[in-house]
């Protein structure tokens, strides 16, 4: 990976943590006006297609920002990581950390990096224009620089395939498990 690949994704990185941590506040305190200990109730029907599907919509956005300059890049990113963030905000008042833990971490561990290298993948293109009108190289795209590009929407496209068979055949039966507990979830 190039060192302009690794500023990508630190850069994208930072973008989905400050994204989720607004998230997480904005629903942490929401969720204090709404509610008292009142349980979620959570629909877990959902087939390996069905995320897999909608994992993927994010993800092609995400890649295809490029095109847009990265402006559908920075949406989706911030729209799903404060997502995630109002969720877990949410949640953290109800249930146990660890709960919130197993229900994210076995499928979250190949999501997020999915959505981050995919966003990495979003800015590279628009990345390497501003390199060229700065006078850093001499060729808009290079052969690498398109190779790289599709490497990264590759490996993000195979890492939320993986993440959402995980979410569909372990994450929903841990929660169905955890719902069928004297305790729920």
């Amino acid at each position: 990976m190039s060192i302009n690949n690794r500023h990508l994704i630190i850069g994208v990185t930072f973008l989905f943590c400050i994204s989720f941590l607004v998230g997480y506040s904005i629903g942490y305190a929401n969720y204090l006006g709404k509610y008292s200990t009142k349980k979620v109730n959570m629909k877990l029907k959902y087939s390996f297609l069905d995320i897999a599907i909608n994992n993927l919509k994010v993800i092609i956005i995400i890649i295809i920002g490029a095109i847009l300059f990265g402006v559908p890049t920075i949406v989706a990113i911030v729209n799903n990581s404060m997502s995630l963030g109002i969720l877990i905000g949410e949640y953290s008042l109800i249930y146990d950390p660890l709960k919130i833990s197993i229900l994210i971490l076995p499928h979250g561990i190949f999501e997020i990096p999915a959505i981050i290298i995919a966003g990495a993948a979003g800015f590279k293109i628009p990345y390497e224009i501003v390199r060229y009108l700065a006078g850093k190289k001499e060729q808009i795209l290079t052969k690498e620089d398109i190779k790289e590009y599709l490497t990264m929407a590759l490996i993000s496209i195979i890492l939320i395939v993986i993440a959402a068979w995980i979410e569909a055949n372990v994450t929903l039966k841990i929660a169905k498990a955890m719902l069928n507990s004297t305790k729920g979830v």
